[in-house]
């Protein structure tokens, strides 16, 4: 595996139920490590971590941890990894920090499991996950020795953690180079994707400008004999890495989808590439935004020596991400579609897709707000893109990390949104609506706790 595996024997996770830090859990699992960890709450995700032989606790209490994390004789053998969205103020990182662990964020870790081998990595404000998690599939399908760390569950692998021979022949490792803290500097790729650098996270960056200039040094750490695929579009200055672009329509860009159509509900393109054509590709994911994403992730394989032969069948199976324009009801008198679309960039794309779809459904959209900061930033951005909807339901805003910000509310969102079908409503009032009306098409969109609406939704609107 991995210097780290070599050095520690048990690993505890601050925050262990997200989805970078269940994907790290998993992999010190499958290297025979014993692993516990404490989160805010009980999930899915938590529950199958627990599955899997996992020891996870819920109150932020030094007792609850255990024993063998707390026994100083193995203070040595014992990594501590931490998400940022654990408050410097807990007592069981302070209790740690306090006695002299190792501990080390999700990013360090990554960058140090990465380290040495080739890792291809995708970046951007969004599309990510798909473009990721495309690109493992491709690479999966086409017989490469493959580990990947997804920021979503993969419905083709059903995980979030793909798992290669890390000690094999010709290992890869696909990551997702997170922006967020600056977390993708950790990274130094063989080759990378840049889907996108739409302004986000000013929090940390404080101004547009300096987060492409972050973006800019991310680049310049891909390997000098690597590749950068670009979407067109994005500015990167000069890089060491060979720089090929990438988009849809595009004749300028070295890979392009052109062609681009909808044969019974799937979009189909020719995938043009700077040697060759590949024609009649497939692929079930809707959107041109996810084609777009798609030719990213084939541009990336191909360039890093995937046999062009097996991207036609690999782009025809690769079934999605939970929580990407996930359809849990597609027929009957309610359509239900549920995304993580937590962006007004993100919020443009998912009503498009739905409206493209569905184009006769009065389209309903219930959206959780994530962070206070970001919700500020674009709130404008925000009203506009929920306003492409017939009616729209807000929830409060979700705070992750954060502490409330003065007058940054979903009532002050709301009042922005052009329509005059629009509500405040707190999860059981959802509930209540959607038993006494329920919708012709439902988006359910949000980052943080939304998804645990998913269940409740589609038992009360499956016929």
């Amino acid at each position: 595996m991995s210097l780290l595996t070599q050095r520690f024997q048990q690993v505890y996770f601050l925050g262990i139920g997200g989805i970078g830090m269940s994907a790290l859990a998993r992999y010190f699992r499958a290297a025979g490590l014993s692993v516990a960890g404490y989160d805010r709450t009980a999930t899915p995700m938590t529950d199958a971590l627990v599955d899997e032989g996992m020891e996870i606790h819920f109150n932020d209490c030094v007792e609850a941890v255990p024993l063998s994390y707390r026994d100083p004789s193995r203070l040595q053998h014992t990594l501590v990894i931490r998400t940022p969205a654990v408050p410097s103020s807990h007592s069981e990182l302070n209790w740690f920090i306090n006695a002299g662990y190792s501990l080390m964020k999700r990013s360090e870790v990554l960058g140090l499991i990465t380290q040495g081998q080739k890792t291809l990595a995708v970046a951007g404000t969004h599309g990510k996950t798909t473009t990721s998690s495309i690109l493992a599939h491709i690479l999966h399908c086409a017989g490469h020795n493959c580990t990947a760390f997804l920021g979503g569950i993969s419905t083709n692998f059903g995980s979030n953690l793909l798992l290669g021979n890390p000690s094999g022949a010709n290992h890869e490792i696909v990551v997702e180079a997170d922006e967020f803290d600056r977390s993708f500097l950790t990274l130094h790729p063989y080759g990378s994707v840049i889907t996108s650098m739409d302004p986000d996270h000013l929090d940390i960056y404080g101004n547009e400008s300096t987060m492409h200039d972050t973006y800019r040094s991310y680049a310049s750490q891909v390997s000098a004999d690597g590749i950068l695929v670009v979407k067109e579009g994005l500015y990167l200055g000069e890089t060491a890495a060979r720089q090929l672009r990438y988009g849809v329509d595009s004749r300028d860009s070295e890979y392009s989808a052109r062609r681009v159509h909808i044969e019974d509900g799937n979009y189909c393109f020719d995938l043009h590439t700077p040697g060759f054509v590949l024609e009649g590709l497939k692929l079930g994911l809707p959107g041109r935004h996810n084609v777009e994403n798609a030719v990213g992730a084939c541009a990336l394989a191909l360039e890093s020596g995937t046999d062009p032969g097996s991207i036609p069948s690999a782009l025809a199976s690769y079934t999605g991400v939970q929580r990407r324009f996930e359809r849990h009801i597609s027929t009957g008198p309610s359509v239900y579609i549920d995304d993580y679309a937590h962006h007004p960039s993100e919020i443009r794309a998912a009503i498009s897709s739905a409206r493209e779809l569905f184009p006769d459904r009065r389209l309903t959209v219930a959206f959780q707000p994530h962070l206070f900061s970001r919700t500020r930033d674009f709130m404008q951005g925000f009203a506009d893109a929920l306003a492409l909807a017939d009616r729209v339901y807000l929830l409060e805003i979700y705070p992750a990390r954060e502490l409330p910000i003065a007058g940054i509310t979903s009532s002050a969102l709301l009042d922005c949104i052009g329509i005059q079908d629009k509500q405040l409503m707190d999860r059981s009032a959802l509930l209540d609506q959607f038993r006494k009306e329920p919708p012709a098409l439902l988006l359910t969109l949000g980052a943080g706790d939304i998804d645990q609406l998913v269940q409740p939704i589609k038992t009360i609107l499956l016929p």
